[in-house]
């Protein structure tokens, strides 16, 4: 079996920066699986991966960027960024579902649900604040592809704020659809071969983190004793992890067999950042 290799988009003294596949879990679970220090310490030595330090998280299914810090100050700093919002996630969601507009913010508090042990729900009276901004990329008429910024970091935040809104993930074991994407669900002509099996665009949770941004310098505590809040003033400010190759075929179908063609992207050249893995905005 192939063992899976996780993509180093950017390493300092300081942090490493991953495009992490789906499947791959940040922490242990049940199933025994490794986990993704496990994972790094094969690829990189297990000397490196015992100083990586988990400053956010993403869902086991959930692929795409992932910041870790090498040291004890760097997490704590990082940690403080997130605790105080100053890095904004952009995901990458294909949904169902009519669309309510353009844009909008879900602010739905959310707690782990008494019904459904290890899922989340939305409940108003003991809900922790949980606030999404999403706005609509493309319009493919069935199936749309959104722009996500979680503006809190709870559990499951984006599968539980999407529907809730009626915009449910395309695929999500967990909150919706299992059934996996075909080509043939949006592509009027499509035959196949006598004696021939259509295999999914895509069977796997449709959420990716695609682009993170780090806090300016004017957005952090001032620097004091000439000290500059910002360890590594050459450190990009975003970074973007590029789409699996099934997540990107399955844009590039839709954006290909829908009645729109590319005028289905609000902005035309989003398509292109997207594919190329060029920041969005």
């Amino acid at each position: 079996m192939r063992k899976t290799k996780i993509e180093i988009i950017y390493a300092d003294d300081d942090i490493i920066v991953i495009n992490k596949p789906s499947g791959i879990s940040v922490t242990k679970d049940r199933t025994g699986a490794p986990q993704l220090v496990d994972m790094l310490s094969e690829q990189l030595g297990p000397q490196i991966s015992s100083e990586l330090r988990l400053v956010h998280r993403l869902d086991k299914d959930t692929s795409g960027v992932m910041i870790l810090a090498k040291n004890k100050e760097t997490q704590s700093k990082f940690s403080s960024y997130f605790e105080k919002k100053l890095i904004k996630k952009t995901y990458l969601a294909i949904v169902t579902g009519p669309l309510p507009g353009r844009q909008g913010t879900i602010n739905a508090p959310l707690a782990q649900s008494w019904k459904k042990p290890g899922l989340m729900c939305i409940t108003r009276k003991k809900g922790k604040e949980a606030v999404t901004d999403w706005k609509l990329l493309a319009d493919f008429g069935l199936i749309a592809l959104l722009a996500v910024n979680p503006l809190t970091g709870r559990t499951h935040q984006i599968r539980v704020h999407l529907p809730n809104i009626g915009l449910p993930l395309a695929i999500d074991s967990l909150y919706g659809n299992r059934r996996p994407l075909f080509l043939s669900d949006f592509k009027p002509d499509y035959r196949l071969g006598k004696g021939q099996i259509e295999k999914p665009l895509i069977d796997r949770l449709t959420l990716h983190a695609y682009q993170i941004e780090f806090p300016k310098p004017s957005s952090v505590i001032p620097a004091q004793a000439g000290i500059h809040p910002n360890a590594k003033a050459s450190r990009p400010d975003c970074f973007i992890a590029r789409l699996d190759k099934k997540f990107a075929a399955t844009i590039k179908m839709l954006t290909k067999h829908n009645p729109k063609g590319l005028d289905a992207f609000i902005n035309p050249e989003d398509f292109s950042k997207i594919i190329n893995a060029r920041r969005l905005y």
